[in-house]
């Protein structure tokens, strides 16, 4: 049979209308257990209102969609091909020569299409709006006032207290072995919090436990002639660990944004295994969704619903389903401790899903 576009486009419609009442279900229930945990957590904050928990809650909620978009293809899908064989929709349609896989071109192409926004458009969004999260949950509910920021324009550092702040900036960062090495070093110190006091330049300096070490440094202070000192130690709160820290959370980065940072932490000696991992589990979504969709065929394309056993594909889908985020989650795991290599591991999860799909297509259409 030929291609039939009204076809397609009737099952392509049906399938985003179950797609888009599941992801907005299980949203609306992820919303409200985020604006729980959150309320919890800031129990005995009494300067924390609810309208404040509910605006974090809100914001950390695009990045949760691609964690919960799986679970919502693979039901959408199972729902729309149940409706379309409950009403004998497809029985006509394979009886007129309508194969499995002509029924199914139309909901992959949706699927893959909606992989391909949410990893180029909707990310960097949900990207900012966790990074505006993150910053809040620390200001708000985990009281750090400390600013640490390591990017292409090198490292910037605030800490200190209502007496007296410094502010570091170097313009080049590198791990060597277990400390930090920067060059061009510029700290600028503020008593009062406001009140400028010194500047201090150094052309280079080390991070080691407990303090920067500098060398070849200038100390400048107003109404002062310059100081030239061969070393100064400038004590600090900032370890390496921190550092490494700054750089735990590849979901405040777009997609976009990603390929860069990982080329800047390498440059600079740090490991961008979490960036890596992350990177690759954003190209291979639109793949795992696909394989989603064939998995759902799978429990819910049998055409005689007289036969019995619905409750039986039921839990067959759903356990399908949380088995394939089990096994991805481990696989990451693995990923992330460099046991596997790491396109292996984002990749292979979406592939093993894919091919069992299709093995379990041929089977039902062809065994």
């Amino acid at each position: 049979m030929r291609y039939s576009p009204i076809l397609s486009t009737y099952i392509g419609r049906q399938f985003l209308v179950a797609f888009g009442t599941v992801l907005a279900a299980i949203m609306g229930v992820v919303l409200l257990f985020d604006i729980i945990e959150l309320i919890r957590r800031a129990a005995g904050q009494a300067q924390l209102g609810i309208v404040t928990l509910v605006g974090m809650a809100i914001l950390k909620l695009p990045q949760m969609v691609h964690t919960v978009l799986p679970f919502a293809v693979m039901i959408g899908a199972m729902l729309t091909f149940w409706r379309l064989t409950r009403t004998h929709e497809l029985v006509v349609a394979r009886s007129t020569g309508v194969s499995v896989w002509q029924f199914l071109t139309p909901v992959l192409a949706v699927v893959a299409a909606l992989g391909i926004f949410e990893m180029t458009a909707f990310n960097p969004m949900a990207a900012a709006m966790y990074g505006r999260f993150e910053r809040l949950q620390d200001e708000v509910l985990l009281g750090r006032g400390s600013a640490l920021d390591v990017s292409e324009m090198g490292l910037w550092l605030r800490e200190g207290d209502e007496r007296q702040q410094a502010v570091v900036h170097a313009d080049e960062v590198r791990q060597v072995g277990l400390e930090l090495e920067l060059r061009q070093v510029h700290i600028f110190l503020f008593e009062g919090g406001e009140r400028f006091s010194q500047r201090i330049a150094a052309t280079t300096g080390r991070l080691v436990p407990g303090a920067f070490e500098l060398a070849d440094v200038w100390v400048m202070e107003g109404g002062k002639p310059s100081l030239h000192h061969e070393t100064l130690t400038l004590p600090t709160q900032l370890t390496l660990e921190r550092v490494h820290d700054n750089f735990a959370a590849p979901e405040t980065m777009s997609f976009w944004q990603l390929p860069a940072f990982i080329a800047f932490f390498e440059k600079a000696g740090f490991a961008a295994t979490k960036h890596r991992m992350y990177f690759q589990s954003l190209l291979a979504s639109p793949l795992l969704y696909c394989a989603m969709v064939l998995m759902a065929a799978i429990f819910s394309l049998r055409p005689n619903l007289r036969a019995g056993g619905l409750l039986g594909r039921i839990a067959g889908g759903v356990g399908a389903g949380f088995g394939i985020y089990l096994f991805t989650r481990v696989v990451y795991a693995f990923g992330l401790s460099s046991t596997l290599p790491q396109a292996l591991a984002a990749w292979s999860p979406a592939m093993v899903a894919l091919l069992v799909g299709l093995a379990g297509l041929f089977h039902l259409e062809d065994g």
